[in-house]
C-alpha cells in the first residue's frame, strides 16, 4: 500500500510540475508577444533617394531630397532634427542643415515656404516628404564626382546624432548648379555634352570666389569663427 501511495504522489507531482513549466511558457509567450506587438521600441528605415534637387550659388549651397522614413516598431518616434554631411570630405564641408519641409521636389516661385518642425512617424507606418538642407559656406562645389552623403537624425527617445542613411550623391548630373532644379542621382553615364556643360559650371564657380578656393575655407590670416555649430548632440 506504501509504494502505491509513493507512486501515486510522484506522479502527481510531476503532473503538478509539468502544468507549471506549461503555464510559466504560456504566460512567458503571452508577454513576449505583447511587447513585440505593441511595446517595442523599432528603428528608423530610409532608402538612397533616386533624384535630388540642387543649387550652388555663390557661397551657398542647398540641396533637397524625396524621402521615404518606415518605423519598423509598434511605438511612434519622434523625429527632432536632422543634418546631411560628407562624412569623406574635408573638415571645410559643413553639414547642410534642415531648413525648409516643401510640398515637391521641384522647386518654384509659387512655393508655400514650410519651416523645419518635429514630427511623427507612426508604428509600422511609413511616410514620404521632401527635406530641404542648406548651409552658407558649406565648403560643397559640385565637383563632377560621387560624394558619400549622410543623414543624420535626432530622435526624442535617444540622445544626440545617429546615421539615418548614407548613400551616393551623384554631383556629377548636376549640370548647372546656379539654377534650382532637380536631378537624377541614378548612375547614369554623363553625354560628352552634359560632361562640357558641367566643367564649364564648374571652372565659372570658381572663377567667382576670386582665389579659387572652396567656400568656407579661410585663406591664411583670416579671423577664426567663434560661431560654428556643435552638432555633437
Amino acid at each position: 500500500m506504501v509504494p502505491l501511495m509513493v507512486a501515486a504522489g510522484e506522479s502527481a507531482s510531476s503532473s503538478l510540475t509539468g502544468a507549471s513549466v506549461v503555464s510559466a511558457c504560456a504566460l512567458l509567450f503571452t508577454v513576449a508577444s505583447f511587447w513585440w506587438l505593441n511595446a517595442r521600441q523599432g528603428r528608423l528605415q530610409a532608402w538612397e533617394p533616386h533624384s535630388f534637387a540642387a543649387i550652388v550659388h555663390g557661397s551657398t549651397a542647398r540641396l533637397r531630397l524625396p524621402l521615404v522614413l518606415h518605423n519598423t516598431g509598434p511605438k511612434p518616434i519622434v523625429v527632432q532634427d536632422l543634418i546631411l554631411t560628407f562624412p569623406d570630405e574635408p573638415a571645410s564641408h559643413l553639414p547642410l542643415l534642415w531648413v525648409s519641409s516643401p510640398s515637391r521636389l521641384q522647386p518654384g516661385p509659387d512655393e508655400e515656404a514650410k519651416l523645419p518642425a518635429g514630427f511623427v512617424v507612426l508604428g509600422r507606418e511609413a511616410q514620404q516628404l521632401f527635406l530641404e538642407f542648406e548651409a552658407p559656406f558649406s565648403g560643397f562645389l559640385p565637383e563632377a564626382r560621387d560624394y558619400k552623403a549622410q543623414i543624420q537624425v535626432r530622435v526624442g527617445h535617444r540622445r544626440g546624432w545617429h546615421p539615418l542613411l548614407t548613400f551616393s550623391l551623384r554631383a556629377a548630373n548636376i549640370i548647372d548648379p546656379d539654377r534650382y532644379t532637380v536631378y537624377n542621382n541614378a548612375p547614369l553615364e554623363l553625354t560628352k555634352e552634359d560632361q562640357k556643360r558641367a566643367d564649364a559650371a564648374l571652372v565659372e564657380l570658381l572663377e567667382e570666389h576670386g582665389d579659387g578656393s572652396p567656400p568656407g575655407r579661410r585663406r591664411q590670416g583670416d579671423p577664426s569663427d567663434d560661431g560654428d555649430a556643435d552638432t555633437s548632440g
